[in-house]
Parts: structure tokens; sequence; C-alpha cells
């Protein structure tokens, strides 16, 4: 039957109702959905299996923020939103920050860097079972040069002085 130019005939590849915000697949079967894009039961029908919701429409990660928890002068100092997507760049970025503090702290010290290493963390969120960059850990060692106790005392310091400008200890060439 056609009605004002549309068919109104049910066939066997089309829904036998309609909803309009439109229908979904799920299971194998054709639902409703609801005005937020969900089914009348709540299921987002592109969720994964066995996710509450598609990766495109997860508030877990939409709402996901990332901050630094060391005492360095780094960025994400305050709570700050990374789009999951840019999340492992942003975190590389970051944790290449904290070696680069290293090195200036070692050159600073006249010190050198034994060992740096960086770990990035991932994990799955549990709404939308998309992986992401959970975060990272940057580990140093860095080695400086033995104090002498006696660089500390100002008296050493005042009388090494003096035995270096009167020459003490200083090499001599003599010509016989």
């Amino acid at each position: 039957m056609t009605v004002g130019g549309i068919n109104t005939a049910l066939s066997a590849y089309q829904p036998a109702f309609s909803s309009p915000f439109g229908t979904a697949e799920v299971d194998g079967h054709v639902e409703k959905l609801r005005a937020d894009g969900r089914t009348v039961d709540g299921k987002d029908p592109n969720a994964r299996p066995g996710f509450e919701s598609s990766p495109e429409k997860c508030e877990t990660c939409r709402e996901r923020k990332y901050k630094d928890g060391s005492d360095e002068d780094v960025s994400f100092k305050t709570p700050t939103h990374i789009s999951p997507n840019a999340a492992g760049a942003a975190v590389r970025a970051h944790e290449g920050e904290h070696v680069s503090n290293a090195y200036k702290k070692a050159a600073m010290e006249g010190g050198r860097v034994i060992h740096c290493g960086v770990a990035i963390h991932t994990a799955t969120c549990p709404e939308c079972g998309r992986t992401y960059v959970s975060g990272g850990v940057t580990n140093t060692t860095i080695a400086t040069p033995k104090e002498d106790k006696n660089s500390k005392d100002p008296y050493m310091k005042m009388a090494m002085g003096l035995l270096n400008d009167m020459g003490v200890g200083a090499k001599a060439d003599f010509k016989v």
C-alpha cells in the first residue's frame, strides 16, 4: 500500500516498528532507540560485547584527567583532560620533561646521569573497553662527585687558598 508516495508495506528486511529516533540491531534483533541513542533498555547499540557504551559515547573517557604527582616543575600540575587518542603522545612528552630535568640537575651538580628509564602504562576503560595510556613513570640515577669533608669548612678553604697562593704543592721547573 502507498500513502502519499511512501510505501507502507512491511518487508522482511525492515523492522515491524519504528521510533522517532530510529532503530538498531542489538544481539540479532531490532530495538527502538531513545533520544540519547541508546536502546529502550539502556544499551548502546554500538558497544562492544560485554561493555556498556561505545568509545565515541563513553563518559568515563570523556571525563578522564591526568595530573603529575612529582615535586618537579613540569606539565600537568593541575588535572587536565586529554583525549584518549592524544594521551600517548602527551604522556611521552611529559615523561621527557622529567628526563630533561634529570640531565639539567646532573649538570648543575657536576655529576652525570647513570640511568634513566621511562615506563608508559596502559589500561582498559571499564565502560567502553578502549585501551588508553593511563600514565607513566620516570626513574633516574644521578652520580655526583663525592664531596671532600674539608670543602665545607670555611677555615680549611681559607688555609688551602693561602697555601696555594704561596706556591705550596705547586709544580716548579728548575734549570741547572
